[in-house]
């Protein structure tokens, strides 16, 4: 470990003396953890990281190259336009691939959830469904089914590893929560939790920010910090131990994510592709997503302000979007694609710059909560890789089934409601499609919703992960039935309608 004065000297070569300013009013546990705090910083390169961040603050942004393409159809598959035959081909080929233990899932879970207006990770939040489940607890549930499906079609005992990115702010209460929680029924080796680096915020000028007298002012370095995250915890070392060649790639915040989704994972080993997106058609032509395309022939994720108003607004013969592939931060990568990323490619990602208020201690050691954006934070993105790909390729699924992203408190888009809405949605589509007939509480046939919104709540009907994955195996649950709401179809109540019928055993 250094010393004091070595870290000292190497702060001022930075320029960055001013962080040791309150050292002599520090107690001697606020010595020790700035002392480890700077330690564990890169000094070496703490010049370069302040003095680029203030550069790239006074760039005025650039768009990309105006030669953009859609990404070609011989490389993108879709949901909606697919045949039925495709589709069921590029399933058995996900779950034959997951019985092999071929398949792990990585989820990005290094982010505060300052928007959402919580103290806690995003993924211990309970948007208020029927049975209290967290994010966490249904994604957890989505890999014990989709293990189950997969170790019954082939006779397995297969095992999806989960890749958890946390940060310094998340992996604790991560920890803690899964402890807590008997780690939802998994075996505990099968979650492997890892941190991704934090860097400083620094002002417009390019200095140091403290936080407080004793402690500097870090943020996660975006989730494009997976590359460098994979490397300093050997996590491509478990992967390979384990057998793992293709992982899935999500943010937490989605509530509709299909965990190590079969039919995504057969389309992409199918095509031989090394680095795949999932993507969703624009709502419209001013929503802002980022598009996935091609930019001079290389794949990439162009953020919406950077598209010219009339490329946008291109549309084809159909009067469908050209530039329609809306990106949603769920991808597909092989293991040996990572491992080249990790060894030839993680230091030419891009920087991108965030403007942020963050809370500082002023000269004078007053504590200072900004009104205005006082700070950069440098962050990588987790698209910045396409295009080192060799073979990319997309896939476009349907909005209202797998993307409703959990961003903002109640009152803005994207909130607990919505998301809590268009689970509840889904699942009421589901219990229709297998012939069920879903009654208020007066028995009273309730209307189908065309589409759910905080004015037009769908009906409370819930089912568990652990009975469905994506709508199978429920009509014979739910086939003629009348069933009264509000409805939580949990493996309890399933046993119950099996044995009432006596069907058989649940599936």
């Amino acid at each position: 470990m250094l010393s004091l004065q070595q870290v000292r000297v190497r702060l001022e070569e930075a320029g960055q003396a001013h962080v040791l300013r309150f050292w002599p009013e520090l107690s001697e546990a606020e010595r020790g953890g700035l002392l480890r705090d700077l330690v564990q910083l890169d000094l070496q390169g703490l010049r370069a990281h302040c003095e680029g961040a203030a550069r790239a603050a006074g760039r005025p942004a650039s768009g990309p190259d105006p030669l953009l393409d859609p990404v070609p159809p011989g490389a993108m598959g879709s949901v909606r336009k697919s045949d039925e035959d495709s589709l069921a081909e590029w399933e058995r080929e996900g779950l034959f691939q997951i019985s092999e233990n071929g398949v792990g899932v990585l989820l990005l879970a290094g982010g505060q959830g300052t928007r959402l207006g919580v103290q806690y990770p995003k993924g211990m939040f309970d948007v208020g469904l029927p049975s209290g489940s967290t994010l966490y607890q249904i994604q957890a549930e989505r890999i014990h089914r989709i293990q189950q499906l997969a170790d019954r079609k082939h006779g397995s005992q297969c095992c999806v590893p989960w890749y958890i990115m946390t940060s310094e702010f998340t992996l604790a209460p991560t920890e803690k929560f899964f402890k807590e929680n008997n780690y939802f029924d998994l075996e505990p080796s099968n979650i492997v939790m890892f941190e991704q680096r934090m860097i400083p915020a620094v002002t417009f000028d390019g200095k140091v920010i403290l936080q407080e007298k004793g402690k500097i002012a870090m943020a996660p370095d975006g989730n494009g910090g997976l590359y460098q995250a994979l490397v300093d915890n050997k996590v491509l070392e478990d992967m390979q131990k384990r057998g793992v060649e293709y992982l899935h790639v999500y943010c937490v915040d989605n509530i509709l994510v299909k965990m190590a989704d079969p039919v995504f994972i057969g389309f992409c080993v199918s095509k031989g592709a090394d680095c795949g997106a999932k993507v969703v058609e624009k709502a419209s032509v001013a929503e802002p997503v980022g598009v996935v395309c091609r930019v001079r022939g290389v794949s990439q994720v162009v953020e919406y302000s950077e598209i010219q108003p009339e490329t946008a607004e291109l549309r084809g013969p159909g009067g469908e979007l050209v530039f329609s592939a809306g990106n949603i931060c769920n991808h597909f990568f092989t293991r040996a694609f990572l491992q080249d990323v990790a060894e030839n490619y993680k230091g030419q990602l891009k920087q991108h710059v965030a403007f942020k208020k963050v809370p500082f201690v002023d000269t004078c050691g007053n504590q200072v909560r900004p009104t205005k954006p006082n700070a950069i934070k440098m962050e990588k993105f987790v698209f910045d890789v396409f295009p080192f790909s060799r073979n990319f390729v997309a896939f476009e699924v349907l909005r209202e089934e797998e993307f409703s992203p959990l961003k903002n408190a109640d009152g803005a888009s994207d909130s607990p409601t919505t998301a809590r809405n268009a689970l509840l949605a889904q699942h009421c589509r589901w219990a229709r499609a297998a012939n069920a007939t879903l009654l208020d509480g007066q028995g009273n046939a309730l209307p189908a919703v065309a589409s759910a919104s905080e004015d037009n709540p769908p009906v409370q009907c819930e089912i568990s992960p652990l009975v469905s994955y994506f709508g199978e195996g429920l009509e014979e649950l739910l086939t003629g039935r009348m069933l009264t709401t509000p409805l939580l179809l949990d493996g309890k109540r399933a046993k119950e309608l099996l044995m009432k019928s006596s069907v058989g055993v649940l599936p």
